[in-house]
């Protein structure tokens, strides 16, 4: 009698301080609880459970906690199921690690606002006693590898949806570098997300919600992708190229000339509308899913949710030569578009007043020796680096540097710890010894399409005693972009190692600095002038 008196006394006791828990706050702690798991505990790290299936049984269990308590004794007994964890004396090292500390945070573990004081301690227990081979779920320079492969995703299930924003997020929290540098805490956008997960209005919402949920990295790196999304914005595209400029698309140039032509399509045309919307209006409503590191770099990635159509054709309004004017074009299958990607752009000339130019989109490191004997008694080299290059940077450095320079520090995961990074020994300085190094001005033209390898190669040749770079701010994602499925059919991509300068400054988001800012204007793009390149020639002749 006494023993059932007792035990009545501790659950009132107990519950008489219980709160009330949502669901979003159950399943956020749950996803959180799950990657650290996932990646943390020794007989979970190591491969031993079907991780998802696991994740399937939890979830009927935390659905029916009513209250902390409940919930913080499903998690608890969760944990237990998963076996003994052995306690471990670390190794000493004289090794000195430089770590990477501002993305890790697993202080979340001690929050007994949520959970009991005896889950606390098996958490940090787990943290203090974690994996100590190899991770099952990730390998040495990040990747994804072990997940369960399904046939297909069904977007009908919950459980999938949840599996989905769980792995992602989970992806993101403990391996992508720059999540310090995010608009929003990440904690906060999976709980925004989580409704929007659970209970989606439509298949459409899903699907947009997901590619929102990217562009919360603020990585140009980053993409989600589905085949969904092209029933959403669909398959035909324009024929033409174009840039937004003051709220406005302005024609650049043609993927082919013939379809733009045939729809009457010129350079330098201003469209304002498309089926009747502002430009400026469709750019607010789609910039949310936009995936770029800054507002220039998100432009770029707006092409295909503003000039995609389900349909053939599509009015727009346009202004050409001071006149509005109104008509429908034709929308084109991509593969009705027959591009042509062969740049068949000279690699290097020389232009006015003994000026040395370098397309780096064409220019291989084969032809830098060639190209750097022709130009060594210029008074200036002009590289053009609103591209993406091909591999250059190192060969061009032994000739515009006098001895080697370190130019870059990066970070890598430290999977022993995951969410923690770890600051390299050494990277790769360079430049050479080279008493006859070019002796010339050099300058570097970036723009908003100067991204990652771009961005790198523009490190790379800044240190040369004269250079100078002219342009805009560029795409703001250095390092690499890695691809991966997170389920079948699910398509995505960020940043997984980190980039920074030799005295640790970033370049995540910031971009690369112009020292020269010039950005193309649309009366410039009718004129035919590449104003860039114009000023650029303007400061080799006076340096100014």
């Amino acid at each position: 009698m006494k023993k059932h008196l007792l035990i009545l006394i501790l659950f009132l006791f107990q519950n008489s301080f219980s709160k009330p828990i949502s669901e979003t706050q159950k399943l956020a702690v749950t996803c959180k609880v799950w990657g650290f798991l996932k990646y943390y505990h020794p007989n979970v790290a190591n491969g031993n459970f079907n991780w998802d299936e696991q994740l399937f049984k939890i979830l009927p269990k935390v659905a029916e906690a009513k209250t902390d308590t409940e919930f913080s004794n499903v998690i608890e007994k969760w944990i237990n199921s998963l076996g003994k964890v052995k306690a471990y004396k670390p190794e000493t090292s004289n090794e000195v690690i430089d770590y990477f500390d501002k993305n890790f945070d697993l202080s979340w573990t001690q929050n007994q606002e949520l959970f009991s004081k005896s889950l606390c301690q098996k958490l940090k227990f787990i943290e203090q006693n974690k994996i100590q081979g190899k991770q099952y779920y990730v390998e040495k320079g990040t990747e994804f590898t072990n997940e369960v492969e399904y046939d297909r995703f069904d977007d009908k299930d919950i459980n999938f949806r949840l599996l989905a924003l769980f792995r992602f997020w989970n992806y993101v929290e403990y391996f992508f570098p720059y999540k310090y540098q995010m608009d929003q805490n990440w904690d906060s956008t999976l709980v925004e997300f989580l409704p929007k997960t659970i209970n989606p209005i439509s298949e459409a919402d899903y699907y947009l919600s997901f590619k929102e949920l990217s562009a919360k990295l603020n990585d140009t790196h980053a993409y989600f992708g589905a085949n969904k999304l092209f029933q959403i914005y669909g398959w035909n595209s324009v024929p033409f190229e174009f840039k937004f400029i003051d709220n406005k698309a302005i024609v650049t140039g043609f993927k082919n000339e013939s379809l733009s032509a045939l729809n009457d399509i010129k350079i330098g045309d201003v469209i304002t509308k498309i089926q009747g919307k502002p430009i400026d209006i469709l750019i607010k409503e789609n910039l949310k899913y936009a995936e770029g590191a800054n507002y220039a770099a998100k432009l770029t990635r707006l092409e295909w949710p503003i000039f995609s159509q389900k349909g053939n054709v599509a009015e727009i309004e346009f202004l050409r030569d001071g006149k509005i004017g109104v008509k429908e074009i034709n929308f084109y299958e991509y593969k009705d578009l027959k591009i042509n990607y062969e740049n068949n752009s000279e690699k290097y000339k020389f232009l006015e007043n003994n000026i040395g130019y370098a397309n780096l989109a064409v220019l291989t490191p084969d032809d830098v020796p060639a190209m750097m004997e022709q130009f060594k008694n210029t008074k200036t080299i002009i590289f053009d680096i609103r591209n993406y290059p091909q591999g250059t940077n190192f060969a061009i450095a032994e000739y515009l540097n006098p001895e080697p320079k370190n130019f870059v520090k990066s970070i890598d995961a430290d999977l022993s710890s995951p969410g923690r990074f770890i600051w390299r020994k050494e990277d790769t300085p360079c430049g050479k010894i080279n008493p006859d190094y070019y002796k010339g001005n050099v300058i570097l033209l970036v723009n908003e399409k100067s991204i990652s390898h771009s961005e790198f190669t523009a490190m790379t040749l800044k240190v040369a005693p004269k250079a100078t770079i002219i342009g805009s701010q560029t795409a703001g994602s250095d390092g690499r972009s890695y691809r991966f499925e997170i389920i079948k059919g699910l398509w995505t991509s960020f940043t997984t190692y980190g980039v920074f300068y030799p005295d640790k400054k970033e370049t995540q988001r910031i971009g690369i600095v112009p020292d020269i800012e010039v950005k193309p204007t649309i009366l410039g793009i009718q004129q035919g002038k590449d104003e860039v390149l114009e000023r650029a020639i303007l400061f080799a002749k006076n340096e100014k």
